[in-house]
């Protein structure tokens, strides 16, 4: 038996591990085929050739949730500290390290708020727990703004919530009420973001390196620069079975033929399909789908094809399902991270996302742990920021982020902090433009998704942000990462029973420390 991998992110490296560790499949008879350079997907992080560090962005980690996630990387050697996990290294880590937020929301006055009330009124606590309360049969594809009224998008906790997880009001209210039940538990310290776990580098190098070196000795193939463009499918036993791939490399296009026993799991599209990167002087280019072909083939082998879902549902309006964010290398002078440090109370590492809401961008920054890469110099120093309205106009920048340099962006920040941009003579800052960001957010039938493992399938499964788990969320490694055991176990008919989703929405303790909270 030998299994492909369509996608090297992290659903796809994953589903490697749980192949080998669970199924016994030697890792030599595993093929990842990967577009770009480099793996990992959405969980990466760079240095480009000028020097500055690049990242897309990082996905919250909770030692409370994420079942699958902690699974695997308990199986996976730090390359950091031999003889520990990359699990085990993730927690000592945060016991060293531990998240107390001091200046959550900043507002036009450079004042911090007091978030410790959520600031709702008794019509918003009304809305928010029908809401709850509600079935997703109730709720089908309607917004956010369907079931909360504009009032409620004005209080502490939805800024507060709104940047922790990247929600728009347009976005889908089932999503919505999955997060509000699978992180009940985070909902008392919201304010402080103490729930949260950092890695000890960014995710790539603190999550997908130790992976894929481990994949890499058990004899994995990863062939990157290769695009799977199509797939033959044909009737087996009433289902559908793969029975080729085309794949484009170097120019050129190749078959590969499976044999019956042969498996497929396909990263059916990418949150961060068609991003780009701009410089201090430059805008990131628009891309689209069109640019680089990541939904293409799911686009191709679901039409006609209903158990294959429905792509459409979630790509057919960027504006919706755009934001930008930027990395910042600082070279030299200390003088940024020492000024925020005194500002927000909190050491780098420790305080999470400061947001401006009253920002027209409503922007974000986060002080990483320094160094947050293995190859920092003692002189530098990186944090990152996002904006979930990068196409308004700026407050102190007259453009919309979309169409700011890294400089311009420095400026903005600035601004609202009243800093002298000074701090930032010899920094450099990075802009990203993500188009499809959240768009696994976008309002959306269930069939939308397929499962897993479709009915209808006899050897394809899919690991994405892009199928149907019932009860847990999209926008989190755990996602594909559930998605990858739950179809490895499948369709290997492994006896080992993948992590149970932990119900804290049905903790009398967590009901009574969210009520409380709701009513402080």
């Amino acid at each position: 038996m030998k299994a492909h991998f369509i996608g090297g992110g992290i659903g796809s490296l994953a589903g490697a591990a749980f192949l080998i560790r669970d199924g016994g499949l030697a890792g030599s008879n595993i093929t990842v085929y990967e577009q770009l350079p480099l793996l990992g997907g959405s969980l990466d992080g760079i240095r480009l050739p000028d020097g500055s560090y690049s990242l897309r962005g990082g996905r919250m980690l909770t030692t409370d949730h994420f079942e699958c996630t902690w699974d695997l990387l308990s199986s996976i050697p730090s390359l950091a500290h031999p003889g520990l996990s990359v699990r085990d290294e993730t927690i000592t880590f945060n016991l060293e390290h531990q998240a107390h937020s001091r200046a959550r929301l900043v507002d036009r006055n450079r004042f911090k708020i007091d978030v410790t009330s959520m600031g709702f009124t008794m019509h918003d606590r009304v809305e928010l727990l029908r809401l709850i309360e509600a079935s997703e049969e109730e709720l089908g594809d309607s917004r956010i703004t369907d079931w909360l009224s504009p009032p409620f998008f004005a209080t502490n906790f939805w800024y507060m919530w709104q940047t922790t997880f990247a929600f728009q009001p347009w976005h889908s209210a089932v999503e919505l009420r999955r997060y509000l039940h699978r992180f009940m538990s985070e909902f008392p310290r919201l304010e402080t973001l103490g729930g949260v776990k950092r890695t000890v580098y960014n995710q790539y190098d603190a999550i997908v390196r130790p992976l894929t070196t481990w994949l890499g000795k058990q004899g994995v193939n990863f062939e990157r620069g290769a695009r799977v463009t199509d797939m033959e499918l044909a009737p087996d036993d009433g289902k559908l079975a793969v029975r080729s791939l085309t794949i484009k490399s170097d120019g050129t296009s190749r078959t590969a033929t499976l044999d019956k026993d042969d498996l497929v799991f396909f990263q059916n599209a990418s949150m961060t399909d068609a991003s780009s990167i701009g410089s201090m002087t430059m805008p990131p280019p628009r891309l689209t789908k069109r640019n680089s072909g990541g939904w293409e083939l799911w686009e191709k082998i679901a039409s006609g094809r209903p158990e294959f879902g429905n792509p459409a549902a979630f790509n057919s309006s960027i504006p919706e399902s755009y934001w930008a964010s930027f990395t910042v290398t600082c070279r030299d002078d200390h003088r940024f991270f020492e000024q925020m440090q005194a500002f927000t109370g909190n050491e780098a590492g420790t305080g999470g996302l400061v947001t401006f809401k009253d920002s027209s961008w409503l922007m974000s920054v986060v002080l990483y742990h320094q160094p947050h890469f293995p190859d920092q110099t003692a002189n530098e120093q990186v944090f990152w920021g996002y904006a979930l309205h990068p196409d308004r106009v700026g407050d102190f920048v007259a453009k919309p982020m979309s169409d700011c340099g890294g400089a311009e962006i420095l400026r903005e920040l600035c601004g609202h902090l009243n800093f002298d941009p000074g701090v930032f003579e010899t920094a450099s800052c990075i802009p990203c433009r993500m188009p499809y960001i959240t768009s696994m957010f976008m309002p959306r039938k269930k069939s939308d998704r397929p499962l897993p493992v479709p009915p209808n399938s006899k050897n394809l499964a899919f690991v994405s942000q892009f199928v149907e788990i019932a009860d847990d969320v999209v926008f989190t490694v755990e996602y594909s990462v559930r998605a990858a055991q739950m179809a490895a176990y499948q369709l290997l008919k492994i006896d080992r029973p993948v992590p149970a989703i932990t119900r804290h929405d049905r903790s009398l303790r967590v009901m009574v420390d969210t009520l409380g909270k709701a009513f402080a």
